[in-house]
């Protein structure tokens, strides 16, 4: 895993000593600018595994941090997970279109490099942050907690969180988040969800998209769905086209569903 890629080395254990580079002002960070190592040359078994778990412990205590921060301001941050070019940020963009000034929005947007997404977002009129991972091939608790902050998230938003394209690593890492949502375009085939099955596992809900394509492709329907029910009986799975609009409302019918969810957590908590 990222002890593997070298990934876990820079984006955790190298920077949480809370002095590294930030730009509010540009609205974007910087981690992991450090060289990657390619298989953890020198390392035992072992000690890979300890790493591992040290990193994970290290993350999960910043996610319960998020996750405490979003519950006091009832903020309802979803993880949107994917691999490259699934169309999430399509998907973002025109679901922010949808649902600007009806309620608070914000994304932080993880890529390795640019700020293009953040700027794509941006032009809709809500505040982005970039965080940039450089050699990280995911987004941590403890990067989601500083952009959080920068953003000054106002009471009972939707936080979107448009992960680095990955269907491995990011699947492990808790940002603190409500839930995971997977997209998965209908271009990349039906197995997706049995050969990377902790990322479908790890999703409350998984969305199929670029719907409008299906007439075109040899993609099975039927057997992704199976496939995702295989390693995730529990989670809804929404088909839709984000560039077409179809099956968007199934989605924006969810999100006011789960903010719901969370509001009610907060009136209870306050009681």
């Amino acid at each position: 895993m990222c002890t593997v890629c070298g990934c876990g080395e820079s984006s955790i254990e190298n920077h949480h000593s809370h002095d590294h580079e930030h730009h509010h002002d540009g609205h974007h960070h910087h981690y992991g600018h450090g060289p990657a190592g390619a298989h953890a040359p020198g390392l035992s078994q072992a000690r890979m595994i300890s790493i591992e778990q040290n990193i994970l412990a290290q993350n999960d205590t910043y996610a319960g941090h998020n996750r405490q921060a979003f519950a006091e301001k009832a903020q309802l941050a979803l993880n949107l997970v994917s691999s490259p070019g699934s169309g999430k940020t399509t998907l973002l963009v025109n679901t922010l279109k949808h649902l600007s000034g009806k309620w608070p929005l914000a994304v932080i947007e993880g890529d390795q490099q640019t700020t293009n997404d953040a700027d794509r977002i941006r032009e809709t009129g809500v505040n982005a942050i970039q965080v940039n991972t450089g050699k990280g091939c995911h987004l941590d608790a403890h990067m989601v907690g500083h952009a959080a902050e920068a953003l000054n998230l106002e009471q009972q938003g939707v936080l979107f969180i448009e992960n680095v394209g990955n269907l491995v690593c990011p699947a492990a890492f808790d940002l603190g988040e409500h839930c995971k949502v997977a997209i998965l375009s209908v271009t990349e085939g039906e197995d997706k969800p049995i050969k990377y099955p902790d990322m479908f596992a790890a999703a409350k809900l998984v969305i199929l998209n670029k719907a409008d394509l299906l007439p075109y492709l040899s993609f099975d329907l039927d057997a992704c769905v199976a496939h995702i029910r295989q390693v995730n009986p529990e989670a809804t799975i929404l088909t839709l086209s984000a560039t077409t609009g179809e099956g968007m409302e199934s989605w924006y019918e969810w999100l006011a569903a789960q903010r719901e969810v969370i509001a009610g957590n907060a009136v209870v908590q306050a009681g």
